[in-house]
């Protein structure tokens, strides 16, 4: 069955939902193999890396219970308002040098100011000047109008996580709806912007609303696909989640595959959790990654990053 879902994916065909969710109890050895002829076969050998700079931290209004960042829970983070512009500069030519082609600015909160827009639009200007750095955000809920003017300034890209499936989605927070990401991405979209969303894994959420979370991107169309393994922080309400076996998280990464054929799906935070910093999974139909640090967790070393990319006969290359 596996084989000749695979096939008829080669072939053009978008499987349905209930192929999908049949998937879920195959041949695990199977299933990565499988993914990772779908991956080659519409992505090729080509693997899309960025990095990310924490530029607003800690005291966020919304309730995100898997967030550190939140000011509903007590957590052993730094906070601070927007960085300066020389310190988010120094770091993104930094990332540069070290080839890296793309790098987000993410700040906490349900939505910049218009001042503190401003003030990442002058930044955007000077990276540009100084690096062809793609540059992408994350800057939560903005207005179309904040949007443009960041665009204008040279911003390529917007990121922003669906989290999980609509139906799981108020477990998870209730200040914010899966509508307002989905209304914020459109925005985005219609700004001119690519978009990068996808999600978190091990949350208390089923594969079936993986699955769905799934859906939902392939219906935004959405090609550039985060995928995030829960690292439980203490003093949030998900501090003794159960972590996930490397096994369940190498089948959904697989099973995204299936359903988004030509997506980059993206390890992000929590990849340090895999005894092999996700190198079997870059062969079970993940191409893409975030490097060094994550927001308020470690990462994985842009040095590391480069040697597993080139150990699984992958070309770095920007994915627009």
């Amino acid at each position: 069955m596996i084989n000749k879902l695979k096939d008829k994916i080669l072939s053009g065909y978008n499987i349905t939902y209930n192929e999908a969710l049949s998937l879920i109890e195959t041949p695990l050895n199977e299933l990565l193999e499988a993914a990772d002829e779908i991956r080659k076969h519409f992505c090729s050998n080509i693997f899309d890396i960025c990095s990310i700079i924490n530029a607003k931290s800690g005291k966020c209004s919304e309730n995100c219970k898997f967030c550190a960042q939140s000011a509903h829970y007590k957590t052993n983070i730094s906070e601070y308002p927007l960085l300066d512009k020389e310190t988010i500069i120094k770091n993104a030519l930094y990332m540069a040098e070290k080839g890296v082609l793309r790098f987000s600015i993410v700040t906490s909160g349900k939505a910049l100011t218009d001042k503190d827009v401003e003030i990442l639009a002058d930044t955007i200007k000077e990276i540009k000047s100084k690096s062809n750095i793609s540059i992408c955000a994350s800057l939560g809920l903005l207005t179309d109008e904040n949007f443009k003017k960041l665009k204008d300034a040279g911003l390529e890209r917007v990121h922003n996580n669906l989290e999980t499936s609509e139906n799981f989605f108020s477990s998870v927070c209730t200040t914010h709806t899966f509508d307002d990401k989905i209304n914020a991405l459109k925005a985005a979209l219609q700004s001119g912007l690519s978009v990068c969303s996808g999600g978190i894994i091990g949350l208390g959420e089923s594969m079936q609303d993986r699955i769905d979370l799934a859906f939902s991107l392939k219906e935004l169309g959405i090609k550039s696909v985060p995928v995030n393994i829960l690292s439980p922080v203490k003093g949030t309400p998900y501090e003794n989640n159960k972590p996930l076996s490397e096994e369940e998280i190498l089948k959904t990464i697989s099973i995204f595959r299936f359903i988004l054929p030509d997506a980059f799906i993206r390890l992000a935070g929590g990849r340090a959790l895999l005894s092999d910093k996700g190198k079997k999974a870059f062969l079970s139909g993940a191409n893409a990654a975030i490097t060094g640090d994550m927001l308020t967790t470690y990462g994985i070393s842009v040095d590391t990053d480069m040697r597993i990319i080139k150990e699984t006969g992958y070309i770095v290359e920007l994915i627009k």
